[in-house]
């Protein structure tokens, strides 16, 4: 089978042939410039990781990086029908929903003393118990279970076979290079294969494969061995919320037939041409808006803490999505039911 090009090149590519999804340079541009203050303050750094979400693991050790890896596995499809149903989880006073969710869910887990983080244990553990450990607060159920149950049994498997049942030992095989660990996770772990044809060329969207880096190197803190040399050649996670936002600031635009199928709720499929432009145009949108950002803050003589790239930006626009919900609820996301996002 044809070799897809990397996320980069695929954006990059679908952006040039898009039919219904259209990258606004204007408006990239006028994003950027509001960006700059958040950037120059600091608030785009890996830091912000962990200081912003008390969910995260706080440590820097071998279980944290077990903690992402499994968070990242199961890293999918947490949209609910409606805002009146949703898959609710309460953790140490608190409610939580969407991917929080899932993380509120493994801790509570943790706390509990089931070893849900150890490979050796969701390779082999079965629905029920899964079931168990997902279990809702609300009526409605974490969609996709018996998929879940199926990823982790796999996914498991495979770790402990390959890599001695710690996903640090494939962080230490990737010889400090975020591309390396990214080509190790797809080649070994088919649920984290992301690609689609598009216009006769094979493309690579990959976004559980690259948060799943992306969130190594923030929780390594980019230091050791999640000292990546190449974190910036990650591209953005392209998911349901990012390309909603990227619309809501006016950095991406629809074509009417697609915003009427939006509005209508149409359940798109994981591969199809509209649903791979929403995605392959919003990773592309990412880059340019980094790269304009770049030198915004060059011509200003602007110096930060932080190097830019499109995993800062990605956490910067996806909690944007969830801060700003209601005033971004006329521009509908699109529904899509697969374990790729």
């Amino acid at each position: 089978m044809e070799v897809p090009m990397c996320p980069k090149e695929s954006g990059k590519f679908i952006a040039e042939n898009s039919k219904d999804v259209f990258v606004d340079h204007e408006g990239v541009r006028k994003v950027a410039e509001k960006l700059v203050s958040k950037v120059t303050s600091d608030q785009l750094t890996v830091s912000g990781w962990k200081s912003l979400h008390e969910l995260n693991p706080q440590a820097v050790d071998e279980d944290a990086v077990n903690w992402v890896f499994l968070s990242d596995t199961l890293n999918f499809s947490f949209w609910s029908e409606s805002e009146d149903h949703k898959c609710l989880v309460n953790y140490k006073g608190k409610t939580y929903s969407g991917y929080w969710s899932l993380c509120a869910a493994i801790n509570r887990a943790l706390d509990e003393g089931i070893p849900f983080i150890k490979a050796s244990y969701f390779s082999k553990m079965t629905l029920d118990e899964l079931k168990h450990i997902l279990r809702s607060d609300s009526d409605e159920p974490m969609p996709m279970i018996e998929e879940r149950h199926q990823v982790l049994n796999e996914t498991g498997t495979i770790l402990m076979k390959v890599f001695g049942g710690s996903f640090l030992n494939c962080v230490k095989k990737s010889d400090k290079s975020a591309q390396k660990l990214m080509q190790i996770v797809v080649e070994h772990f088919p649920s984290f294969r992301d690609e689609a044809t598009f216009q006769g060329k094979r493309v690579a969207l990959y976004k559980r494969a690259q948060i799943l880096v992306a969130d190594t190197w923030s929780v390594l803190e980019g230091k050791g061995d999640g000292c990546f040399h190449d974190i910036s050649s990650v591209t953005m996670f392209a998911d349901y919320r990012i390309p909603q936002v990227l619309v809501h600031l006016g950095a991406m635009k629809y074509s009417e037939e697609l915003m009427e199928k939006l509005n209508k709720g149409v359940m798109f499929y994981s591969g199809e041409p509209q649903e791979v432009e929403i995605r392959g145009c919003s990773i592309w949108c990412v880059e340019l808006l980094c790269d304009y950002l770049i030198k915004l803050l060059k011509k200003n003589g602007e110096k930060t803490s932080q190097e830019i790239n499109p995993v800062l930006l990605d956490h910067y626009l996806w909690d944007y999505a969830r801060d700003h919900r209601e005033e971004m609820k006329f521009i509908p996301f699109h529904h899509v039911r697969c374990i790729y996002y």
